[in-house]
């Protein structure tokens, strides 16, 4: 017979290595030289063996204390516990690391009680006004509700629902397997109940033992002033109704705002654009700009340039969470006029010569400036 290994060199631990030190490397090894990984390969098989053989001495004190003293002499007669008798099997294991079982095997119960509905998400297109001063909408939306004639029990009335026998209303049948290092309990979901716990034998004749029903549904959501282009209104309880009496999920209603053919948002203020005559831009005037509320009289200084942007101060968009507001930008674009009569070509030219200005010539200081870039 070989020479045993030493058994801290088999977890691959030092010698005052912890319990958990210990656990951690056994779990480690275990599942990596575990039979239902390995089948058919005896050099894992042993390996499995020799580690359980070292974790069973090391995780016991009395056995800990006697191996550091005398080695393997020390053992003579002890005997070891197979891989079951620590307490937990492969699955266990195998859970630790990644939550559940590799062969499909649930370790876990099913959440067999009351559950939270689903989510929804609903897309609600508005028009522009509706965004900055606020409105109310219906809508409808497609859902599972709570059946009304079982109350969502999915037995029939009169009736309810009974605990499945096959496995006793756990919703998991256990398993014991006999191996050659010890006992490996699996638990398994219940073929009987499907991890329910308990079986209708008289279903609902609406929701069919579902316990809820598709329904279409009528929705009003309030749409606060000033909300903007892709924002969210959360709608609490408006979401799927609950499973076994948990609460219902929520609603999110994602708001796409219309464009406005004049109005452009940025944040919360507003930009628009209007065209002026020359004689306006010249001479000045007071002209009629388009607000949200509606028209106001506004004073254009003379001279104004096309392009120019006047702010108007508190006439925006309203902010979601005050009462203050946003500005108006105006920019003015100066028209000119491209069918001029005779009678207006001529005062045209009039005013020309009276400011100095040659119109079939271009103006030198301009000339020269460019003269003085290319040279």
């Amino acid at each position: 017979m070989s020479e045993k290994r030493d058994y801290y060199e088999v977890l691959g631990v030092d010698r005052n290595a912890s319990d958990a030190d210990l656990k951690k490397a056994y779990r480690r090894l275990a599942k990596k030289y575990h039979p239902d990984i390995n089948p058919g390969d005896k050099e894992a098989e042993a390996k499995f063996k020799e580690i359980n053989e070292a974790y069973g001495v090391l995780s016991d004190p009395q056995k800990r204390q006697q191996y550091d003293r005398f080695g393997h002499d020390g053992m003579n007669g002890m005997g070891f516990g197979g891989f079951g008798d620590f307490g937990f099997g492969f699955d266990d294991i195998f859970e630790s690391f990644f939550g559940g079982s590799p062969f499909g095997r649930s370790t876990r119960r099913q959440n067999r009680g009351p559950r939270r509905g689903a989510d929804l998400r609903y897309t609600l297109e508005i028009d522009f006004n509706d965004a900055v001063f606020g409105t109310t909408r219906e809508f409808k939306i497609t859902r599972m509700q709570t059946c009304g004639s079982c109350g969502g029990s999915g037995a029939k009335s009169g009736s309810s629902p009974q605990t499945c026998k096959r496995c006793n209303g756990t919703g998991q049948i256990r398993h014991v397997q006999a191996t050659p290092f010890g006992q490996m309990v699996n638990m398994r979901t219940c073929d009987m109940c499907k991890g329910e716990g308990t079986i209708i034998s008289n279903p609902c004749e609406q929701c069919h033992g579902n316990g809820r029903v598709q329904k279409t549904s009528t929705i009003k959501v309030d749409i606060p002033a000033g909300i903007d282009n892709g924002q969210t209104i959360s709608l609490r309880g408006e979401g799927e109704s609950g499973i076994k009496g948990g609460p219902s999920g929520d609603l999110y209603v994602n708001i796409r705002v219309k464009q406005h053919p004049i109005f452009r948002r940025e944040g919360y203020d507003v930009i628009c654009e209007m065209p002026i005559t020359f004689t306006q831009a010249a001479l000045g005037a007071e002209i009629e700009i388009p607000t949200l509320e509606g028209k106001m009289k506004y004073e254009i200084p003379e001279g104004t340039q096309t392009g120019t942007i006047f702010r108007i101060r508190n006439k925006g968009i309203k902010h979601l969470r005050s009462n203050s507001k946003g500005d108006l930008f105006v920019k003015v674009n100066v028209e000119i006029p491209t069918k001029l009569t005779g009678k207006q070509k001529e005062i045209l030219r009039q005013f020309a010569e009276a400011s100095g200005d040659d119109v079939f010539v271009q103006r030198k200081n301009f000339f020269e400036q460019v003269k003085d870039l290319f040279q």
